[in-house]
């Protein structure tokens, strides 16, 4: 039931005992009241009687008829021996009310019947019971717009709780009734702090997500039933999910039985720190506990570039120190035997010579380490401008021209008219002519050609050094511009190769935006190709 239906009931209750009572208390009081002014009554009838009696006793019956006959009152005279000396007719009813008034010589007895009380009594019920009846009809009708105009805020107020509850605009009523007022006052000042908290809650809810989604860690937050309810995009870049891809349950979110076996220990209650898993392509570190409430947490941290570094440098040390130990121990041995002396001036000679060219090809290692250093550490920027190729492939040939008469090779130099120029580092593009040109040298036999070309592409020029040496097996060209990876290890050590070469041309063209390629057979010769952009805004920092 309502408020209203509530109101109308209880005023109807209260108002409905109160006229009972009321009506019951009016009716006994009047009743009462009738009652005690027909004893008055009584008692004068008998104090005239008394004096109108004759003194001749015998008359008393007739006196008594008469003046009983007047009164409508059944009149008894007794003597003090309480014999009857005169009576009216008797009332045929008990309903009566009995007076007695005693003296001499005879004692007056009324009775007077109660019927006009009781219809007095009946009437007087009858009005108050009307005018109850229309008193509570009033008073319901009362209470129902009372109770409508106190339980139709109310309602509205309810209504506006719903909606705060349900986030949406509330409509706030204006009832008039200040406690109702103060009420609603309450609701819309707790609504703005509600709000106001929410807005805060959004702004720290969005920035926790933008550091989520901006860290290079992996973040999955899973509920207590193991379904994964976030994870950042670092997560999904790691386990090969794009952003709009379902992710699976965590418990299948691995295909590694290694990383499952994590991932078990986590929601099971342990901590796991630090699991290095291989996953394949990937390393990963992961780290995971169990949340506080229920579920877990999982933070992923990609180990591939660290650990393929810590293989490169690893690599690298032991390339270098292996090209650094072959002319070290070449150059300590004729040393020791020319320290040891008796040893004839032609094979000192020779020794001496040997001695010469070990340390000429550790000083070149030591140079191309520096260069390949600087270029990879971004502190070297290309100066492009428009550079002459003709100039610059004559200045390398006139330098590698001692050793191609030596090994019988032929230099060209064969330009396209719209390719006679490159935008590029000139000093630049001279080392890479110079790591091409020798290279070329050292793999040519007697007879061979080198030849430096160009060629106009549609937004970039290639410069071509073409050899028609032994040419390289397609198993090695992939490998062919890492750091001291050779095709023949033993060939290139004996022509001075430091193995260098290759890396550096490519990270001196790719510096200025452009690429570099092969093309070669065995027996067919080899091609190496270089393309720089047309234009400078394609010149990049490295």
């Amino acid at each position: 039931m309502n408020f209203a239906g509530r109101l109308v009931l209880g005023t109807f209750t209260v108002v409905a005992l109160t006229l009972l009572v009321m009506v019951w208390g009016s009716e006994r009081a009047l009743r009462s009241g009738l009652e005690r002014d027909l004893q008055t009554t009584l008692a004068r009838e008998a104090v005239l009687v008394r004096a109108t009696l004759p003194s001749d006793t015998s008359a008393w019956q007739e006196t008594v008829t008469r003046l009983s006959g007047q009164s409508g009152h059944r009149i008894v005279l007794r003597d003090p021996s309480g014999t009857v000396r005169a009576a009216s007719d008797s009332i045929l009813t008990d309903d009566v009310l009995h007076y007695r008034s005693a003296g001499a010589p005879v004692s007056v007895e009324l009775d007077a019947r109660l019927d006009g009380v009781r219809e007095l009594s009946a009437l007087a019920r009858s009005s108050m019971i009307g005018a109850a009846l229309f008193a509570l009809l009033v008073a319901l009708v009362l209470a129902f717009f009372a109770g409508r105009s106190i339980a139709s805020p109310l309602v509205a107020l309810s209504a506006a709780a719903r909606a705060i509850a349900a986030g949406a605009l509330p409509r706030f009523p204006r009832s008039g009734i200040p406690e109702v007022d103060a009420l609603v006052q309450a609701l819309r000042q707790m609504n703005q702090q509600l709000a106001d908290r929410f807005d805060e809650l959004q702004q720290e809810k969005a920035e926790g997500d933008a550091v989520v989604d901006a860290m290079v860690e992996g973040i999955i937050v899973a509920n207590s039933r193991g379904r994964i309810v976030t994870a950042n995009p670092a997560a999904r870049r790691l386990l090969g999910y794009d952003e709009s891809d379902q992710l699976p349950d965590l418990t299948t979110l691995f295909r590694d039985k290694e990383a499952r076996e994590a991932v078990d220990e986590v929601l099971a209650g342990a901590v796991v720190q630090d699991r290095e898993l291989d996953l394949g392509d990937q390393v990963i570190s992961l780290n995971g506990r169990s949340l506080a409430g229920s579920g877990a947490v999982l933070v992923l941290h990609d180990l591939t570039r660290v650990r393929r570094l810590e293989a490169v440098r690893r690599d690298f040390v032991a390339n270098v120190s292996h090209e650094l130990k072959t002319p070290l121990t070449s150059i300590s041995g004729y040393a020791e035997t020319l320290a040891e002396g008796g040893v004839e001036p032609a094979t000192q000679r020779r020794f001496l010579e040997t001695i010469r060219n070990n340390a000429q090809r550790m000083h070149r290692l030591v140079d191309d380490l520096l260069d390949l250093s600087r270029i990879e550490s971004g502190r070297w920027v290309p100066r492009a401008e428009a550079t002459p190729v003709a100039s610059l492939t004559r200045d390398v040939f006139a330098t590698a021209a001692d050793r191609a008469t030596a090994r019988g090779v032929t230099l060209r130099l064969a330009l396209a008219p719209d390719a006679e120029t490159i935008f590029a580092d000139p000093e630049a593009l001279g080392q890479v002519l110079i790591n091409l040109v020798d290279n070329s040298i050292r793999y040519t036999p007697s007879g061979g050609t080198i030849t430096v070309r160009t060629r106009r592409l549609d937004d970039a020029v290639e410069l071509s050094v073409v050899d028609t040496g032994s040419g390289i097996s397609s198993d090695h060209l992939s490998r062919i511009f890492e750091r001291f990876y050779r095709a023949e290890p033993s060939r290139s050590r004996e022509e001075g190769g430091t193995g260098l070469g290759l890396s550096i041309v490519k990270h001196l063209v790719e510096a200025h935006g452009g690429s570099v390629g092969v093309e070669s057979a065995l027996g067919a010769g080899t091609t190496v190709w270089t393309r720089f952009p047309a234009q400078e805004a394609s010149v990049t920092t490295p």
